[in-house]
């Protein structure tokens, strides 16, 4: 079992680079970070959370930048995104980014994945939310295609470019792992058909009772389940959850943090160190 922790890197959080060398000073595997460009104004998508959206929602900084700044900092933890919004992306751009980032951390990046759920937001970007499913396959397949091919080309409905050259390629071959967010039955569809691994938000349904589901769309797909790796995210901090989950083939605990200063964090980050030696 691995561990990692999330996070809402804003400007009143730990700065990036100091919390990456506090996470690697304390064996955690991975930094996750959220990604939002925007709140609008006048919203009426509901939150998934709850009735309120977080203040942290509205601040959170680029994730490419701040893992950038993490990357550099340290030398074995990963860096990750939790999540990129694929669909407010081009996807040329974002395979530029994901595949300059790689460099940067030496192999060190992990593609976390969403849609999203605030419909104002994509449309601020020229999006259409009914659409952003389609559109996030599409651009996961059309940025496959950029980093595997030199040149390189893709024709979908929605993404469509002939032949371009596009490089860095990345330094994880064939590309860094990409985890599907969402919860069953939709996130297990996704990552079985494009994905390296599931990464369900902890709360929304049991990742253990949807096991199945995994493996069945992994059977349609001609794909063995066991490629899958499988991270519960916002993990709870309980060293026998973890052994459960282990038990059971999930691979990563991805513990939540709030968006505090460094006098806050680190104690935290050292209850956590402690559950995991305790799940060790």
């Amino acid at each position: 079992m691995q561990f990692g922790v999330t996070i809402f890197p804003t400007a009143d959080a730990m700065a990036p680079a100091d919390l990456g060398r506090a996470l690697e000073e304390r064996g955690f595997e991975s930094l996750w970070v959220a990604e939002h460009t925007h709140i609008p104004a006048s919203r009426k998508s509901p939150w998934p959370g709850g009735a309120e959206l977080p203040q942290m929602y509205y601040e959170t900084m680029d994730p490419f930048v701040a893992l950038t700044a993490a990357a550099t900092a340290t030398t074995d933890l990963k860096v990750a995104t939790g999540i990129t919004l694929v669909p407010q992306h081009h996807p040329i751009t974002l395979a530029k980014q994901i595949a300059s980032l790689d460099h940067i951390s030496g192999g060190r990046f992990l593609l976390g994945v969403g849609g999203g759920w605030n419909a104002e937001e994509m449309e601020n970007h020229g999006g259409d939310f009914s659409t952003r499913w389609k559109l996030m396959r599409e651009s996961i397949e059309a940025m496959k295609a950029i980093w595997a091919d030199d040149p390189a080309e893709y024709h979908g409905s929605l993404v469509d470019f002939d032949p371009i050259w596009s490089r860095p390629k990345p330094v994880q071959t064939p590309h860094p792992p990409i985890h599907v967010g969402g919860a069953s039955p939709w996130g297990p569809r996704r990552a079985a058909r494009y994905g390296d691994g599931w990464m369900p938000i902890n709360g929304r349904g049991s990742m253990l009772d949807e096991l199945s589901v995994l493996a069945e769309e992994c059977a349609k797909n001609d794909r063995d389940v066991s490629e899958i790796e499988l991270s519960l995210y916002a993990a709870p901090p309980d060293a026998d959850e973890a052994k459960r989950h282990e038990d059971a083939g999930v691979h990563r605990f991805v513990f939540g943090l709030p968006p505090m200063g460094e006098d806050h964090l680190l104690p935290i980050l050292d209850n956590y160190a402690k559950v995991i030696e305790a799940a060790s």
